[in-house]
């Protein structure tokens, strides 16, 4: 369905969408090792909900292409894609300086294992594809739940990730759209995407995440860009407990804020299940629904969106998550009593879809919300040059110049004008090649 500019925000947000999933059958098969709390097998479970809840017949379902080596060198050093291609466990003895210098292997979080290459080909091409089907104006929402490997840097393998899909794919919707937003609601801070893009306004995060004490240490209130980025990156810090009602009335009038603010021409929303109840890392005490309502919230927004995984280490639940999102997305009801599938017993003992809160304290006072929301609504409104606040302009949309005979949207420099006919200005923390 195309997006209307005229009727209110729920009607033209109630409009169907377009939407495309992308699985690779191989991602749920590699294997982090014993004890490691990362487990790809939580795809399979996640697509097996979604083919029997029958999810699949209403999306168009695609087999992503594995990302090339040059793919990824869009974002991450060459040095450390060719490290990642050649090292196996059984040649780690030939490579004991670079694992630690790209903090990879034994005494790590990012164990070196059989196939490891591959997986993130995988889960990186996945994101990509789905941002080039939205570039082409092929689809409305694209999902990758494989992806959202938000903490992995330039030259660094960080907390389970090793290729940053999301940063890859955030650069190539930045060929289409002069602007794009990243919503991560995983319970860690979204570091890898934040930093990657902390020098420039054409990328804007927000990030909600558990802050105190807990991996990556990042996120502060007060980080909120540099250069030509200050103000672009918005942090919502946050401490165990939070519940569905709490995050909600931070979320949404933050959101409605950035939208108002910023106008993105493409959102990517990082939907990570740690930040869920019972979560094996997480400290949060959201349910399917709380979480899910980022979704729906976002959707409502009817901007071309890419859906991606992330972190979630309750594996029963993070398919439970993922599958009913899928439905949310797709604005299909699906019953609360799991199908039967080939994973039915990790769902035991209720076999139900959707989760009850634990019974504890949430933290995050009422105060300490309304400090949060109220510091990040003071930080957008400023982007917007209130009177006497120094103005920090959101940059304006590209013109693309339609010419009869070829020559535009070809990708040469004229198709990147902008509409205030100024010359493009290249911030140093972009990390793609100018097409002159």
């Amino acid at each position: 369905a195309s997006t209307t500019s005229s009727g209110s925000h729920a009607e033209v947000g109630a409009s169907k969408k377009r939407v495309s999933y992308f699985y690779q059958p191989e991602v749920g098969h590699f294997y982090y090792g014993p004890s490691h709390p990362m487990k790809p097998h939580r795809l399979k479970l996640a697509h097996h909900l979604i083919l029997s809840y029958g999810l699949y017949k209403k999306m168009e379902c695609y087999r992503p292409h594995p990302a090339a080596p040059g793919e990824m060198a869009a974002f991450h050093s060459e040095d450390y894609v060719n490290f990642l291609s050649r090292i196996t466990p059984d040649n780690l003895r030939q490579y004991h300086t670079q694992m630690q210098k790209f903090n990879a292997g034994e005494y790590t979080d990012c164990p070196v294992f059989d196939g490891l290459f591959e997986f993130t080909q995988l889960y990186t091409g996945a994101s990509i594809d789905g941002a080039m089907k939205l570039n082409n104006g092929e689809t409305d929402i694209a999902i990758n739940w494989s992806g959202g490997l938000h903490h992995a840097k330039k030259a660094e393998a960080s907390g389970f990730c090793y290729i940053n899909d999301i940063v890859l794919a955030i650069l190539e919707l930045l060929k289409v759209h002069a602007r794009v937003l990243y919503i991560d609601i995983d319970v860690h801070h979204g570091d890898g995407v934040e930093e990657a893009f902390y020098c420039t306004d054409r990328v804007m995060t927000f990030s909600l995440h558990k802050y105190g004490d807990f991996f990556p240490g990042t996120g502060h209130i007060k980080d909120t860009g540099a250069k030509e980025g200050t103000g672009f990156s918005v942090n919502a810090p946050l401490t165990s407990g939070i519940t569905d009602d709490a995050y909600e009335r931070l979320f949404k009038p933050v959101m409605a804020k950035i939208m108002e603010v910023y106008r993105p021409g493409a959102i990517v929303l990082q939907c990570g299940a740690d930040s869920l109840t019972g979560d094996r890392l997480g400290c949060f005490n959201l349910s399917l629904k709380g979480h899910a309502e980022c979704c729906a919230y976002v959707k409502s927004f009817n901007i071309p969106t890419l859906v991606l995984g992330g972190g979630g280490y309750t594996i029963r639940n993070v398919a439970r998550c993922w599958a009913y999102e899928t439905s949310v997305l797709l604005d299909t009801e699906v019953s609360n009593d799991i199908p039967y599938n080939d994973y039915f017993e990790y769902y035991a003992p209720d076999f139900k879809l959707h989760l009850n809160p634990e019974p504890r304290e949430n933290l995050n006072t009422e105060a300490s919300l309304e400090s949060v929301r109220v510091e990040l609504l003071t930080q957008l409104q400023s982007l917007k040059g209130a009177p006497s606040v120094q103005m920090q302009e959101v940059p304006p949309d590209f013109r693309l110049q339609k010419e009869t005979g070829g020559g535009s949207n070809d990708g040469a420099q004229e198709d990147d004008e902008r509409d205030t006919g100024a010359e493009r200005k290249e911030h140093e923390a972009e990390f793609y090649d100018r097409v002159d």
